[in-house]
């Protein structure tokens, strides 16, 4: 900490030992300016004077209510002005008693807002140029009342700077506090949407692994003593799935890891260029599925990819779970307009109600996603019998109505 640093920071420790100095440095200067005064009215050469037991105590009680300024500012300046009132009635030659009037306006224009340091400073000025004009042995137009006016003035308008520029750094100071404020919530956000997002791959990953190895197991441990074949080819199948969602439970997770782990994933997010793997992984485990693709040359922003190959991904999943074992899925991927459209339609007889009310996750997840990137989506059962899910994503980053960023 630099001396100067030093300096205030014990000066804002102990305000009463700073005025106490202030004010012994206010009576030193009263009195060196009493002990001289010119030798005639009109010349500039200077003669000693000893001044009047009065004038001496006069400045004595100035200095010493200078003490407590911080503490009762108008007090200490109607004390002063008095005593300078005072000193204007009774001394001849006059001595600088209205310094420390001075003094005090300056503390009361410093410690109070604009329109009171107005009302102050032109009362002070009035009263104690008045009484230094009409009482005084010096015509009205003499230099020394001419100087209590202006160091009135100058004490009023030093303080106020003073008091300005202490709101104007507390003002930057509270902008910069509350900024950074903001910058820590916005963090906080961010955070917790990345943590929400996350939580949403790792159940559509989970979900939709742990599907298909139940229905693969549960074919193996049926067909088991029949058709040992088909029950190898069941377990194969399973290895498969517990192999891709451990694969893609270490990518999610990794997303965790510090940037600078070497271990951290490089592989890109799935999207619907691996429509074709996803879906065989679902005909593996016996699900009937037609895929219809209209979006040929169409290319998706990362997250709108990522969202369309989940919503399939839990849709299917769905299927699998809830549609019964001769269900049929048809997917179809179409570009409209600006948008892409994603339908996935079953026949099942499954029971969907549960999810469509809300009471699972893998709707709510779907819909969370499409409404982050300001999608619609429909969900709800099929007249005739089966599951319908239908999602409308933006494809680019406006839409013809001007809407935000997709």
């Amino acid at each position: 900490m630099s001396t100067l640093a030093r300096a205030r920071h014990q000066a804002k420790a102990h305000p009463l030992a700073l005025d106490a100095v202030l004010a012994l440095a206010v009576l030193v200067c009263m009195a060196a300016g009493s002990f001289v005064e010119p030798r005639h009215r009109d010349s500039a050469d200077w003669a000693l004077h000893t001044p009047d037991p009065l004038s001496l105590v006069l400045m004595a009680l100035g200095a010493a209510a200078l003490v407590f300024r911080r503490r009762a500012p108008m007090t200490v300046l109607a004390l002063t002005g008095t005593l300078s009132v005072i000193e204007s009635l009774t001394g001849d030659p006059r001595a600088p008693v209205a310094m420390s009037a001075v003094v005090a306006l300056y503390t009361v224009a410093s410690t109070t807002d604009r329109p009171t340091t107005w009302r102050v400073g032109l009362l002070t000025m009035t009263v104690l140029t008045g009484a230094a004009m009409s009482a005084g042995s010096l015509p009205w137009y003499a230099q020394d009342n001419l100087a209590i006016f202006a160091w009135t003035g100058i004490g009023a308008t030093a303080g106020d700077a003073v008091r300005s520029r202490r709101a104007f750094v507390q003002a930057i100071r509270e902008r910069a506090e509350r900024a950074e404020r903001t910058r820590e919530e916005e963090a906080r956000r961010r955070v917790a949407e990345e943590r929400l997002r996350i939580a949403r791959d790792l159940h559509d990953v989970v979900a939709h692994h742990i599907a298909l190895v139940n229905v693969q197991a549960g074919v193996a441990a049926h067909v088991m003593d029949k058709r040992p074949d088909q029950a190898k080819e069941a377990l194969g199948h399973v290895r498969e799935a517990s192999r891709s969602a451990l694969n893609e439970l270490r990518a999610t997770v990794g997303l965790l890891r510090q940037s600078d782990d070497p271990e951290a994933p490089t592989e890109p997010a799935p999207g619907l260029n691996r429509l074709d793997e996803l879906t065989g992984t679902f005909r593996n485990a016996g699900l009937h599925i037609e895929v219809a693709r209209a979006d040929q040359g169409t290319t998706l922003p990362a997250a709108v990819d990522l969202a369309a190959y989940r919503i399939i991904q839990e849709a299917l999943t769905n299927v699998q779970k809830h549609a019964g074992p001769q269900a049929k899925a048809e997917v179809s991927v179409v570009r409209v307009g600006p948008h892409i459209e994603i339908t996935v339609l079953d026949d099942g007889s499954g029971e969907h109600e549960p999810q469509d009310s809300g009471g699972g996750h893998g709707l709510l997840g779907m819909r969370e996603r499409v409404t982050a990137l300001r999608g619609t989506l429909t969900t709800g059962p099929r007249y005739g019998g089966g599951f319908r899910v239908h999602a409308i994503l933006p494809v680019e980053n406006r839409t013809p109505t001007g809407e935000g960023p997709a």
